[in-house]
């Protein structure tokens, strides 16, 4: 019964630690979103002017933006003008006087450009150049002072003039702001103040998780815990906020909120493709280069031909592999392969028969008789299988034979003994040695090209292969 009880208990605390787990993952998400629409916010602010304009008038104190002065002041002297035009009409004295005020604002709008604080010279170059397209003067200074003239808003019509104003030119007007600069130099920025609850939060879940760590596992002190999961420290830096991206991912990955199986895989086999390349490549160029080196300096030459110079050598049986292996080649060779191409062999023996014996006077004398001109050909097919049969067999009697296997082995002594002599002199030694080395050199290039066209990558796929075999049996 308290078994059950244990186990139920232990069932109930990894749920609550899973939904734990999963709100803290949650909240990670929200504060990422917050924290790349603040980051984002400047750049988009006209596009949530035109279109969200309540989020913007909500969130521009948060940056510390108010609207500029220079130009609020432009545009509130363009609303009193269009009241008292409403009112006197355009020819009235304060419609005058408004007037003039506007000629003399857009002349300082110019000269002052009060736009360049924000970083938007390029909306004051689009008002100029809409009010140049407008009144069809070559200067934005001259189209200005025309367009708030009384005499060509009475031409053109004030109801248009306004309209194409209100219309082309006084949003990108609004566009322009004054943002605040703080008591340290900075401009003003209170998201500090809606970043810091996540920040808290973070904080003490990593506190917990890290005193429950250290509790868990004695011998792990506090920043040995909390650097298990360096990441998770991005969540509580006031600075690189955008970093918290890859603690936000991780987290949404192992509550199983989102499935990076798929890339995590490809991940892996580009890592593992990457690194078996160089690896391959490493330690093939490393093998040949030293198999050279050692060509260069001698050292392969004194172990051939010098045997006491050798290294003990660890024999895994009593079995010499080497004079095995001859030996088994040998047998290969006259027991498998040479009565397969005996007739080819017959055809030899017959050719180089019949070249010797048609120099020879008599044989063509032979063939000039009558009757006796088939002859010649008979007598050297027969004779060719003869000498070929008759080699093969002494051969074969010659392994079998205690005899002709002492006098076999004594003439692969000998012939081993001359071999070794005519390699010791210098000139041949070093024209053997030139030529391995430049073998080598050649093994190493096409080693590395073959490990580069994919030869890795090849090898990775048969493995992942017999991995999903093993899984579906």
């Amino acid at each position: 019964m308290s078994s059950k009880l244990a186990r139920r208990k232990s069932s109930n605390s990894e749920l609550r630690t899973s939904w734990f787990e999963r709100l803290i993952a949650i909240l990670a998400v929200v504060n990422l979103l917050l924290v790349f629409f603040d980051l984002s916010y400047i750049t988009l602010r006209d596009f949530y002017l035109e279109f969200f304009p309540g989020l913007v008038k909500v969130y521009d104190p948060v940056k510390g933006i108010e609207p500029h002065p220079e130009t609020q002041n432009y545009l509130s002297t363009v609303n009193a003008l269009e009241e008292e035009v409403s009112q006197a009409g355009l020819q009235s004295p304060q419609s005058e006087k408004l007037l003039k005020e506007l000629q003399q604002l857009s002349h300082r709008l110019i000269a002052d450009n009060p736009f360049q604080g924000a970083n938007k010279s390029n909306t004051l170059e689009k008002i100029q150049q809409e009010m140049r397209t407008r009144v069809g003067e070559d200067y934005a200074s001259d189209a200005l002072r025309i367009f708030w003239s009384s005499a060509y808003l009475s031409q053109a019509g004030w109801q248009e003039s306004i309209q194409f104003f209100n219309t082309e030119v006084r949003s990108l007007i609004e566009r322009n702001y004054y943002r605040d600069i703080g008591r340290f130099g900075g401009l003003v920025d209170y998201f500090w103040l809606i970043d810091l609850p996540f920040i808290i939060l973070f904080a003490l879940e990593i506190l917990a998780r890290t005193y429950y760590s250290s509790r868990r596992q004695p011998k792990l002190n506090w920043l040995e815990a909390i650097l298990r999961r360096w990441y998770d420290l991005f969540l509580v830096f006031p600075f690189w906020r955008w970093l918290r991206v890859i603690p936000v991912i991780i987290r949404l990955y192992q509550t199983e909120l989102l499935d990076l199986e798929p890339f995590r895989k490809q991940l892996n086999y580009d890592f593992a493709i990457s690194f078996a390349e160089e690896i391959a490549e490493i330690i093939g160029v490393q093998v040949i280069d030293q198999m050279q080196e050692s060509i260069q300096k001698g050292e392969v030459a004194r172990w051939l031909f010098y045997p006491e110079s050798r290294r003990r050598y660890i024999e895994v049986n009593e079995t010499n592999e080497v004079n095995a292996i001859a030996t088994r080649l040998v047998n290969l060779s006259v027991y498998e392969v040479l009565p397969q191409v005996q007739p080819d062999i017959e055809a030899l023996v017959h050719h180089s028969l019949e070249s010797t014996l048609s120099q020879s006077v008599v044989y063509q004398q032979i063939q000039n008789v009558p009757g006796l001109s088939h002859l010649p050909n008979q007598l050297t097919e027969e004779l060719s299988k003869n000498l070929s049969q008759s080699a093969y067999n002494n051969l074969v009697k010659a392994l079998e034979d205690p005899v002709g296997v002492e006098l076999t082995s004594r003439l692969m002594g000998k012939f081993k003994d001359a071999l070794e002599a005519e390699l010791q002199k210098k000139q041949n030694r070093h024209k053997i040695e030139s030529l391995l080395i430049d073998m080598l050199e050649e093994i190493k290039l096409n080693y590395v090209r073959s490990v580069a066209e994919g030869g890795v990558e090849k090898a990775l796929e048969e493995v992942d292969n017999l991995h999903r075999n093993l899984y579906q049996a």
